[in-house]
């Protein structure tokens, strides 16, 4: 490791150290996920809460594997799903901010193996999912896509193979069209603005500085510790084993693996500025304007929001064997982590939950989004 990578790792694990949650809030946290696994019957549950721009607590409940009772705990790794874009947006803004790609050029210029469409595609429509690009296919192929079980050694060019060919859904710019097969073609971006691999690009520039120890690509053939049992519940309700899933044809858009923990230090790490300026970070929360004038919800890899009456930007993600969902406040410094080793899991009411008696603890008044 670099030794100013050492070093920014060391300042983080540090801080994350010396700041507390308070007492009571904990308690009211601990309280709301005991509620909510109860309501819910969700097996395992990681979480953690970002203050003052630091990491102050993580933890898991319930269980990681429920055959051999094995708890979950705040180092439990869960499948990010389509939180993987965020990261993947935040590595493309890296590029940016040096130089090294331009988000208003046509995408071939980096990533040649996309075909030529109609019109032109730039890589900020595709990071606000306004670049046409399909998402899953919805006849009868869907499940070879979103149920994929062929492994593939190389994820951005096989992840290529899945949609590249197929005509557009829109005019670029003109419709939002959620596309999680447009964060492959990113990931071909990345790869060709940087001269590296989208994965190694990720791990060495993103995660190291990050403190993000853990994180890693989700590998079905690979002994992964602490990474959790995947669940699912049938049309009784019962908790099931999830269907299987190969997510290597869609890291960049939902194939990253991590925990609570490495997620509070990426929230951390993008309110502290430790991996873009903070200007280039106002650019990627910007959501982007609609041909008729209105803003999307969505900004370049983010989603954002006000759903507590502060403006807040995060990402939800579900697939199977989890659901997940990350919570920023960026004016108050503040951030929540969800995962859950269930699809269908809601972590976004929970992560909203958790994220307003953060802010209530801090005097914030916030709305009610449930009333």
């Amino acid at each position: 490791m670099r030794p100013f990578i050492l070093v920014a790792v060391l300042t983080a694990s540090l801080a994350a150290q010396e700041a507390q949650i308070a007492p009571a809030l904990r308690t009211e946290i601990e309280t709301t996920v005991s509620k909510f696994m109860s309501a819910n019957h969700a097996p395992g549950i990681s979480v953690a809460v970002v203050e003052h721009g630091a990491e102050v607590w993580s933890e898991g409940f319930g269980l990681a594997d429920l055959e051999n009772s094995v708890p979950a705990t705040r180092y439990t790794l869960y499948r990010l799903a389509s939180i993987s874009k965020p990261i993947t947006a935040t590595a493309a803004m890296m590029l940016w901010e040096q130089g090294k790609l331009d988000l208003d050029t046509p995408v071939q210029k980096y990533c040649p193996a996309f075909p030529q469409k109609e019109f032109p595609i730039s890589t900020r429509q595709v990071l606000g999912h306004l670049g046409g690009i399909r998402h899953y296919k919805s006849d009868s192929q869907d499940d070879a896509e979103t149920g994929n079980t062929r492994h593939f050694d190389d994820p951005i060019k096989s992840g290529l193979d899945f949609f590249k060919n197929d005509p557009l859904v829109a005019k670029p710019g003109t419709r939002f069209n959620y596309s999680t097969q447009g964060f492959t073609l990113v990931g071909c971006v990345i790869e060709g603005a940087s001269g590296e691999k989208y994965v190694d690009y990720v791990n060495k520039h993103i995660f190291a500085p990050a403190g993000m120890t853990k994180a890693l690509a989700d590998d079905h053939y690979q002994i992964i510790p602490f990474r959790t049992r995947f669940y699912s519940r049938d049309k009784t309700g019962s908790v099931i084993n999830a269907d299987f899933l190969d997510s290597s044809y869609k890291i960049p858009g939902g194939g990253w693996l991590s925990s609570a923990d490495d997620m509070a230090a990426f929230e951390a790490a993008m309110l502290n500025d430790r991996l873009l300026k903070h200007a280039t970070t106002l650019v990627m929360w910007t959501p982007q304007k609609l041909p008729d004038g209105t803003m999307s919800e969505y900004a370049l890899g983010w989603g954002t929001g006000k759903d507590l009456g502060v403006p807040d930007v995060g990402h939800g993600g579900g697939q199977q064997g989890t659901s997940t969902f990350i919570m920023i406040a960026p004016e108050q410094r503040a951030g929540v982590v969800v995962l859950i080793n269930m699809d269908g899991g809601e972590a976004s009411s929970l992560a909203t939950d958790l994220l307003s008696l953060v802010l209530k603890s801090e005097g914030v008044a916030v709305t009610n989004p449930k009333k």
